[in-house]
């Protein structure tokens, strides 16, 4: 099942409005046989591909999925129907589906005279890649991170505006890296007219990634033609409001959404009760001036600060990535 969770991060960005899922395909004597994620819309799910890979070795063996088999017709057929053709004797997999239209796997299968096992792994399962479709499907909105890379002092830029570079390069590489499973990148106008960034994921050579998300700039000013931001590279959209729920209703399909800034964006997106995690890079820096990471004009007093809990924590190089969770339930 890990091998299976593996080989779905690869399916990340790439997939959505499906789920990124991770198959593995023993044959009768318990050897690997074939590995396998879900293609891009329209092409085959994780079980089809393994399925390929094994061949005839898969008959009399087992399948391992970090979700459910589907069992409808879509894009694709469905596949508890492949795994049948198949022969496969033993299905494991993770996460039962929670979608209505396509749950019901186990049961045709176990119908069908297939050993079943679900939940295996689980827990490792549902916060691995699956983690940003399952929260769509219970909430009905793209799981949203905010971004800050700041000084320990939490400054973006110093008083007279400089700001490249606060972290060093093997923060930019991880953020990046991130970038290239994204569905959608968020900043607003000001940041575009100010810096004019490019929002595209990048190799540490200046190579686009395989994957680039969308664009999304928030905000009522025009962006200009020129932006690079425009530049045809990745999906552009503009959002003419300054609503956060506005990015929401523009993306109906993301999953994974990353607010970058600025401050003003960021703090709205934390104001609407609209942020689903943190990913603070902080640099062994102080400045003691300078612009603030998060500007929210809703707080003003410390029984309204917006409260986190430390989820994870990553040392890249001299700088470090604190991940936070709000302290609230979903």
């Amino acid at each position: 099942m890990r091998r299976a969770i593996a080989e779905s991060e690869a399916a990340q960005g790439f997939t959505t409005p499906n789920p990124p899922v991770g198959a593995v395909v023993l044959d009768a004597d318990g050897e690997i046989a074939g590995v396998g994620r879900t293609q891009p819309p329209g092409g085959p799910h994780a079980e089809v591909m393994a399925l390929r890979a094994a061949g005839e070795r898969a008959r009399g063996g087992t399948a391992v999925v970090t979700l459910e088999p589907c069992d409808h017709t879509g894009r694709t057929g469905p596949c508890t129907q492949a795994l049948l053709s198949a022969g496969i004797a033993d299905v494991h997999f993770a996460v039962a589906d929670p979608n209505p239209d396509a749950a019901g796997g186990a049961q045709t299968l176990r119908a069908a005279g297939v050993d079943v096992h679900p939940g295996v792994l689980e827990s490792e399962a549902r916060s691995g890649p699956l983690k940003y479709w399952l929260f769509r499907q219970k909430t009905g909105r793209p799981f949203v991170t905010a971004k800050i890379a700041a000084t320990a002092d939490g400054r973006i830029a110093a008083p007279d505006g400089s700001s490249q570079w606060i972290t060093g390069p093997q923060a930019r590489e991880h953020a990046h890296e991130v970038r290239g499973r994204l569905d959608a990148i968020v900043v607003g106008t000001g940041t575009v007219l100010v810096d004019d960034p490019s929002l595209t994921a990048r190799r540490p050579d200046g190579r686009l990634l395989d994957h680039q998300p969308t664009r999304v700039v928030l905000g009522l000013r025009e962006v200009p033609a020129a932006a690079r931001v425009r530049d045809g590279s990745a999906p552009f959209v503009h959002v003419a409001s300054r609503d956060p729920r506005a990015v929401v209703d523009a993306l109906p399909d993301a999953l994974h959404v990353l607010v970058e800034g600025g401050p003003e964006v960021i703090g709205a997106f934390l104001a609407a009760g609209l942020v689903d995690e943190i990913h603070a890079y902080l640099a062994p820096t102080i400045l003691g001036a300078g612009r603030a990471a998060v500007s929210d004009e809703s707080v003003a007093t410390l029984a309204q600060a917006h409260r986190f809990r430390r989820s994870g924590l990553l040392e890249l190089g001299e700088d470090i990535l604190l991940i936070l969770e709000p302290r609230r339930s979903v």
